[in-house]
């Protein structure tokens, strides 16, 4: 993946609060789909392996729901985190989270992760087909500016982290900010 390159179209099935279901479950199924997500936004896009995965809950997606309102104020109108599980466990990670600020993207199927280039099998883990890390960040549907963990591979050894940290992704908009304005 690359600077430039167009979002895959894809359905995204997702689960939405609706109190008008009623009982102790008031969900709805509602398909969104990547222009619903992309389309007129400037917005960071961060994909990991899995919701409640150690790095994923302790690093990459609170340092992201932190720095919200730094990333806002270098024009990003949304922050979205991709994993390849479905909605129930997404909106259970976010909650268990206390997400306010960052939007989950169940990608049950893989479809996106696959379109992307990003699917890789991590089976010597347990896990099955996975997004390997990642961030973007996304213009109206085009990738900006592309960060991907080395090593892309099925099954690899390690999880690398640090390219698609929150840290690195905002130092880019900051020296991109900069020469902009020189």
């Amino acid at each position: 993946m690359k600077a430039g390159v167009k979002l895959p179209d894809v359905t995204f099935k997702t689960r939405v609060r609706d109190e008008a279901v009623g009982g102790p479950n008031p969900f709805r199924w509602e398909d969104k789909t990547t222009a619903d997500y992309f389309a007129g936004k400037r917005v960071v896009l961060f994909s990991l392996p899995g919701a409640f995965t150690p790095t994923c809950s302790t690093y990459q997606l609170p340092g992201f729901e932190k720095g919200f309102a730094d990333f806002q104020a270098e024009g990003i109108d949304a922050i979205y985190c991709m994993s390849v599980n479905d909605s129930f466990v997404m909106n259970k990670w976010a909650e268990s989270q206390n997400l306010e600020n960052v939007t989950v993207i169940p990608d049950g199927s893989g479809e996106f992760t696959r379109k992307m280039g990003m699917l890789v099998a991590k089976d010597n883990l347990g896990f099955g087909a996975r997004s390997w890390r990642y961030a973007a960040i996304v213009n109206n549907g085009v990738v900006e500016a592309w960060f991907e963990e080395p090593g892309l591979c099925d099954n690899h050894g390690e999880d690398p982290y640090g390219v698609s940290s929150p840290e690195n992704v905002m130092k880019h908009l900051q020296a991109a900010k900069e020469t902009a304005a020189a």
